[in-house]
């Protein structure tokens, strides 16, 4: 049997995290420190993160579905509620709701972006008619940002709050809606129109932390509330003895360790850098993709959206070209080229379909049939590009 023909040049992955030798040197000085957990770091890299963003207050937790079930904990989110989540996002949007007892309502989604539109959103509110919406949950997919001033504006008027699920979207900008006419530039996260946002540290992600999350609130008894959730519960009275604590109600052990607050405190002064390279990367995509269309394009940008791209997800018309996405992404891995699929979408899960029954929300159908993200990191070089790319043409023709 012959042996396979292994590629000449370096796999590139979906995505990778950027170390650098001052974020190595940054974690060797926290191993050599007193503190490897709940020192003085994490609260330096929660002012720094805070300062990254415009918002008042930032949480570090142990990871993103840490952040968004902190949220839940915190707003006090419950049994007898419901929470409206767009369907394409992944797993962890709809199970933070299912671990405080509320309900899903799922949302459809823009088939050419992945993001839920306010449409969306007051077709799902109309389906949770006669509940208690006690929140709306949306997904900056990819780092591109959802009309948030109107989702905000429908949100409120059902009484229900907004928690964004920044987990792809650190460094993001909304630019305001379209029909309100606002043009202010808003960081994600900055707290203006959203009860908190979270974000994720996963390695994939803009600012690695191996793992890691954070929260972000302009509300200071949220924030409170969120740190003692994320230690157990725990607080420590004024005027108590120095070994006293009290329980109230129990929380969990989501901690970020002082050593990882270390990485990402030094990974965040790389943001800049990292948001431009990663921009200039998504636009030589363009340039190169257009070659392609029409069968593939890339995932549409909504007006209002400035995005920090984190995924590179381009949308394929594979019936069309007569081929299925399992032979692209295998042509392609073939080549030293890695993919994934960002996402299945959540409603269509068994647990959930068991839970709501069969649904049909065809944006997120249509747009999880041609979906497939490509090379993003900053590390890659131009020409790394250009080799997706033509790897890609070669795929389609071949696979």
């Amino acid at each position: 049997m012959a042996e396979p023909v292994l590629p000449s040049e370096p796999f590139l992955p979906y995505g990778r995290q950027t170390i650098e030798d001052d974020d190595i040197a940054a974690v060797s000085a926290a191993l050599r420190d007193d503190f490897l957990t709940t020192g003085p770091r994490v609260e330096a890299f929660e002012q720094a993160f805070a300062q990254a963003v415009g918002a008042p207050h930032a949480v570090a937790c142990a990871n993103g579905t840490a952040a968004l079930h902190l949220a839940m904990l915190g707003l006090g989110v419950g049994e007898g509620e419901v929470c409206v989540v767009p369907s394409t996002t992944f797993l962890a949007t709809a199970n933070c709701v299912r671990y405080v007892g509320a309900e899903v309502v799922f949302a459809d989604v823009d088939p050419q972006s992945g993001l839920m539109r306010p449409s969306d959103l007051a077709e799902a509110l109309a389906r949770a008619a006669g509940r208690r919406v006690a929140a709306v949950l949306p997904v900056h997919l990819r780092g591109d940002v959802v009309d948030l001033p109107a989702i905000a504006r429908l949100a409120e008027a059902a009484g229900a709050v907004v928690v964004e699920d920044a987990c792809h979207a650190l460094g993001s900008e909304h630019l305001g809606s379209v029909q309100s006419g606002e043009g202010r530039a808003r960081p994600v996260g900055c707290g203006e129109l959203s009860a908190a946002a979270t974000f994720s540290f996963h390695p994939v992600k803009t600012i690695a932390t191996g793992e890691g999350g954070m929260i972000t609130t302009a509300d200071p008894e949220l924030a409170e509330r969120m740190r003692r959730f994320r230690s157990h519960g725990m607080v420590r009275p004024e005027g108590g003895e120095p070994w006293w604590y009290e329980m109230a109600e129990p929380g969990f052990n989501y901690r970020l360790p002082d050593v990882l607050c270390a990485l990402g405190q030094s990974q965040l002064a790389k943001l800049p850098r990292f948001a431009a390279r990663r921009r200039a990367l998504a636009a030589r995509y363009a340039e190169q993709l257009s070659a392609l269309a029409p069968q593939v394009v890339p995932a549409a940008s909504p007006q209002g959206s400035r995005p920090v791209p984190h995924l590179m997800s381009v949308l394929i018309d594979f019936d069309a070209l007569g081929l299925t996405r399992h032979a692209v992404v295998e042509a392609l891995k073939a080549k030293g080229i890695g993919s994934q699929v960002h996402y299945i979408p959540v409603h269509s899960q068994p647990y959930y379909r068991e839970r709501y029954g069969d649904q049909r929300l065809p944006g997120a159908e249509a747009w999880y049939a041609r979906t497939l993200s490509l090379p993003l990191y900053p590390a890659m070089a131009d020409n790394d590009v250009d080799r997706v790319v033509d790897a890609l043409k070669a795929a389609l023709q071949t696979a």
